[in-house]
């Protein structure tokens, strides 16, 4: 699985786009001129599709480097990663590539590190957080390009008609879900633990009382005792009483859940910018707050925010460092990478790009996912085999709160999967 921003989200949507953005890229290696960019497709609708930032964008930098260009092939995100490793596999890759992950390419050498592409600079500009998740050993070869973290919100009109307050903890959440469930919300607490972006929500859980996917080595800990309690709590306190609303928590997909909450359905639910934005262009009320933390966490130990990035990678070819290098540096320009974050409700992945978003933004929630974004916790992407271990989760993490599990059982299948998996790369 790909721990990108919008997962299947857009792809279903973009499938549609495929006969006007996908082209042909050939098979002819880089002549140091023309630049093949393979990309995510980030549009839901041809109004929206991302063609028309990288049309921009390839022409401006010809513009400023004469006699060079642009290729650029859309995927959707369905799509992206496996034709990317196709094209690897292949001996054919292209030159750049923008999807969800990268480490496995890193593992097979195929990938040059940033500073074998930008300059010192450039790349000291990415946010720290991002650095660490994009770095395999120490090195920098996933280059971070918009990022998201995550953020609860809840529908403020209907807390206010139930007369619940802004939940701080999990009893909070609890109380705040009962009470909306008094007043007929069809989803007190939206709970999206099916297969589309599970690990995310669970993440987000874990995180809140201080547990996550790797302990402090970097080793998958799935299965850990913080992680247990954590949904054994979901499952007795949320699931059982019936607040997570009528469709299991294992089978609930996070844009079935977001479409619900801008239906006006759902109390609660995390949630990334691009939501909050539709939210208030639907003329909802809504709140935003940090995920509510376990109750059994002492005075002092925050918790961190769980973020997401999607990567920008360059493959090794004869005669392309150079101008790979020269795109990249123009991509991460603030006005580039601003214009593609704001477009489509993101954040910038760099320091100076953030702090121009930052000091534009007049939204003060704006604020809150940047601070967030600071000192989040992103998904282990430098472990190749993330990739699988996300699809284990994915498949399986929902099972943990189903009426009849033991959600230590569960967690310990997933880790063992996860321990086998890991053996293999």
């Amino acid at each position: 699985m790909r721990p990108s921003l919008f997962g299947a989200t857009a792809s279903v949507a973009a499938l549609a786009l495929l006969g006007s953005l996908v082209t042909a890229c050939g098979s002819s290696g880089s002549d140091g001129t023309t630049l093949r960019l393979v990309a995510a497709e980030y549009g839901d609708s041809p109004a929206t599709s991302s063609k028309a930032y990288w049309d921009k964008l390839s022409a401006a930098f010809t513009a400023a480097h004469p006699g060079k260009k642009v290729e650029v092939t859309l995927y959707p995100w369905a799509d992206v990663d496996r034709e990317v490793a196709r094209m690897v596999d292949e001996n054919n890759p292209p030159d750049v590539a923008l999807m969800g992950a990268y480490s496995d390419f890193a593992a097979q050498g195929r990938l040059y590190s940033a500073s074998e592409l930008l300059s010192i600079r450039a790349e000291a500009n990415f946010l720290p957080p991002l650095v660490e998740a994009g770095s395999v050993d120490g090195t920098l070869y996933g280059l971070p390009f918009v990022a998201s973290s995550r953020l609860l919100f809840y529908n403020q009109d209907l807390f206010d008609k139930a007369g619940a307050e802004p939940p701080k903890t999990w009893s909070d959440v609890k109380d705040a879900a009962t009470e909306l469930k008094k007043e007929g919300v069809l989803y007190p607490y939206a709970l999206p633990l099916g297969p589309e972006e599970a690990h995310a929500e669970a993440l987000i859980w874990e995180l809140s009382n201080g547990g996550g996917y790797t302990d402090s080595r970097g080793l998958y800990d799935i299965a850990s005792e913080r992680n247990t309690q954590t949904f054994r709590w979901i499952k007795d306190n949320l699931v059982s009483p019936g607040l997570t609303g009528p469709i299991p928590p294992a089978e609930l997909n996070r844009q079935d859940a977001f479409d619900a909450f801008l239906r006006g359905q759902v109390g609660m639910v995390n949630g990334y910018p691009s939501l909050l934005h539709k939210a208030r262009a639907k003329g909802m009320k809504v709140g935003t707050l940090s995920m509510p933390v376990a109750d059994r966490l002492k005075d002092g130990e925050a918790p961190l925010a769980a973020g997401v990035a999607d990567w920008m990678m360059a493959f090794k070819r004869d005669d392309n460092r150079e101008l790979a290098g020269d795109f990249l540096e123009f991509v991460y320009e603030d006005k580039n990478l601003g214009e593609f974050a704001q477009r489509y409700h993101l954040l910038p992945s760099t320091v100076t790009a953030t702090q121009a978003s930052q000091n534009a933004a007049a939204d003060p929630s704006v604020e809150q996912f940047l601070s967030a974004l600071r000192t989040a916790q992103l998904y282990p992407v430098n472990d190749p085999s993330w990739l699988q271990v996300s699809n284990t989760i994915k498949r399986n993490i929902g099972k943990a709160v189903a009426p009849s599990a033991d959600p230590k059982v569960v967690l310990e299948d997933i880790a063992r999967q996860a321990a086998a998996i890991q053996e293999q790369e």
